[in-house]
């Protein structure tokens, strides 16, 4: 009996101890192929990111660059091109007695022809003089056009540099534009004072000419009045030396 109590206090601090003998801990397992996976996908993830960030850099660049193209020319020349195109308009209007204008010259010049014995000599003398003096204006005023063509040229030198520096130092194609533009008007002046020079110099040559086939038609009734006088012409002696 005694033996019996000994065996079953044996099993059961047996029991106690194997009770309170803790469990194993648990031992995490590293798979490979998951790692490997995780990391290209947060390779891909990075990826993605980058490109996202260079794509906003060239799409800022692009609006960047769009905005320069917008930008106007800081420097502008219309007003002194306008200026020495009314400088030359306002010239070309200060003529004198024929102006360029058909009807006005059509009804000036027939002054210059149709002589006939109506007019008297005063009125013939009269007509040559005023032929004269429109004459001498003519050379005069296309003097005058030639003048301020030449000093036109100054400003012409002045406004090519800065345009084309201009040019030069744009930032975008509407600046670029701009100066072309500047630069066309530029040239648009210059050829519009070649054109009043080249209309300067072709009406006096035209007065001119006309002043000398009026004269010439003139010398002709002046000619004919004088031999069909009452007493024509007499010969006479002409002491010429004393």
């Amino acid at each position: 009996m005694t033996r019996i109590r000994s065996l079953a206090v044996v099993i059961t601090i047996s029991a106690s101890l194997l009770a309170a003998v803790p469990c194993p801990a648990q031992i995490a397992v590293f798979d490979p192929s998951n790692y490997s996976q995780n990391l290209m996908t947060a390779a891909n993830t990075l990826k993605q990111i980058d490109n996202q960030l260079t794509a906003l850099q060239n799409q800022t660049q692009m609006l960047l660059n769009q905005a320069r193209h917008l930008t106007s020319l800081p420097t502008s020349l219309l007003n002194d091109i306008d200026r020495t195109f009314t400088q030359t308009q306002n010239l070309l209007k200060q003529v004198d007695k024929i102006a360029y204008d058909v009807q006005a010259i059509e009804q000036t010049f027939q002054k210059y022809q149709g002589f006939s014995a109506s007019q008297s000599d005063q009125q013939l003398i009269n007509g040559a003089r005023d032929r004269w003096q429109t004459s001498v204006s003519a050379f005069q005023h296309s003097m005058s056009v030639g003048a301020t063509a030449v000093n036109n040229l100054l400003a012409t030198q002045s406004h090519t540099d800065t345009l084309i520096g201009a040019s030069q130092s744009a930032v975008g194609v509407l600046q670029v534009s701009q100066a072309g533009n500047q630069l066309l008007a530029v040239q648009a002046r210059q050829m519009a004072d070649l054109t009043a020079l080249v209309a300067a110099q072709g009406r006096a040559q035209s007065i001119e000419q006309a002043r000398q086939t009026a004269g010439e038609d003139q010398a002709r009734e002046q000619v004919r009045r004088f031999l069909t006088s009452g007493r024509g012409y007499q010969p006479q002696s002409v002491q010429m030396f004393h």
